[in-house]
């Protein structure tokens, strides 16, 4: 018999697929930014954000929100509604993901960060072409 306390399989395995899911929104919301520095971030930022994009876009359920939750409840354990940003951003603070205050926040703070920090990338991509080479 399982004690109640103990952590089962699915539940450590949901709450991995909970923390990788919170790392590709993080890298999706900062990703351009960090290529300002680290340019070969983009190779990963541009599918994870594209990938959450199209899923958001479509008005599917994320994967990863669906994977997990179902890893809870072959757990046993309770199974939550509104998406992984509404139970686990937004509920907290009491806000309705739902909201369109609250969507117009989310889609402002994923696409304006990224807009400034790719046109930076993309004048710094012509300065580069623009540069007559140098011979030595």
């Amino acid at each position: 018999m399982r004690r109640p306390w103990c952590q089962t399989s699915p539940v450590l395995l949901a709450d991995t697929v909970a923390v990788v899911h919170g790392a590709a929104v993080v890298l999706m919301l900062t990703g351009a930014v960090i290529a300002l520095w680290r340019p070969r971030v983009l190779w990963v930022h541009l599918p994870v954000s594209l990938a959450i994009l199209a899923v958001n876009r479509a008005g599917e359920p994320c994967p990863l929100t669906e994977l997990e939750l179902w890893l809870r409840s072959e757990a046993g354990g309770v199974v939550y509604d509104g998406g992984y940003l509404g139970h686990y951003v937004f509920a907290p603070i009491g806000l309705d993901v739902a909201g369109p205050s609250v969507q117009a926040g989310i889609y402002t703070v994923a696409l304006v960060p990224n807009v400034v920090a790719f046109a930076v990338l993309a004048v710094r991509a012509r300065r580069r072409r623009a540069r007559p080479a140098v011979a030595i």
